[in-house]
């Protein structure tokens, strides 16, 4: 990936291995540009995140990275924040970062991608809980507070699948999105789980690149050998949909790259 945006630090209390370590993956994968965007604090789920106190450790480390790695790569600050209302925090949301991106990880305050709730599917109709995942999507992107659109797809992480059409249900959060003028990543984390294929899948991606949303690259690194994992599969399902560069923000401003 020569983007690469979306990877963690131990901050997060489920990651591991040193900031150094993933920036020298990166660099060893020919990876231009390479962020951090670590889970931001909130009052809720605090084990898997970090803590309020420690925002500014996490930006130090991170920018004084940036100034170690300048000749080398392209290092950039960023927050992955839980778009969950009502627990967002204007310290996470007001941060001095290059940008934010916006995930839902929880359905009604019920962590769906977690192993330890997974026994929850049973308790409700899969097509509902499939649109209330994607209704989510929709009001996050609605909210205007974020710039990249996080693993867009991720209710399929265990392979629980709709009957319905995925991209009926996905349509109003796609609008959303474009409306809002986000970016979309394709996130490579999918191939590591059940589900074993991109965020989102080719036939999102599809009606994304119809409707004109631009992209970026992920690897959702929790480990230092995790970075560029799948690189060359998430490249070529973007070349092949039509995309020819992607997305990057410096200061919250939108640039791009040809990959």
């Amino acid at each position: 990936m020569k983007v690469d945006l979306h990877n963690h630090t131990p901050l997060c209390n489920h990651a591991q291995g040193t900031i150094d370590e993933y920036i020298n993956a990166a660099i060893n994968n020919n990876t231009k540009i390479f962020g951090f965007s670590d889970h931001a604090p909130m009052d809720f789920d605090p084990k898997y995140r970090m803590s309020f106190s420690e925002m500014q450790t996490y930006e130090k480390e991170i920018l004084d990275a940036k100034k170690k790695y300048a000749d080398t790569i392209t290092v950039l600050l960023g927050y992955e924040v839980d778009y969950l209302e009502g627990h967002m925090d204007e310290r996470v949301l007001n941060a001095d970062v290059d940008y934010l991106i916006g995930s839902v990880h929880f359905i009604d305050e019920w962590g769906f991608d977690n192993p330890e709730f997974i026994a929850e599917y049973k308790n409700e109709d899969i097509n509902v809980i499939w649109q209330k995942y994607f209704n989510a999507i929709e009001a996050m992107a609605n909210s205007r507070l974020f710039d990249i659109v996080g693993h867009l797809d991720l209710i399929k992480v265990f392979k629980f699948m709709p009957t319905q059409d995925i991209k009926e249900i996905a349509k109003n959060a796609l609008h959303a999105i474009k409306d809002a003028d986000m970016v979309l990543e394709i996130n490579a984390a999918g191939y590591r789980k059940p589900i074993k294929e991109a965020y989102p899948s080719r036939e999102l991606l599809e009606e994304a690149f119809k409707l004109g949303i631009p992209v970026t690259f992920s690897s959702d690194a929790h480990k230092p050998e995790q970075v560029a994992m799948f690189d060359k599969e998430v490249t070529q399902l973007a070349k092949d949909i039509g995309y020819l560069e992607c997305a990057y923000f410096i200061n919250r401003e939108r640039k791009f790259l040809t990959f």
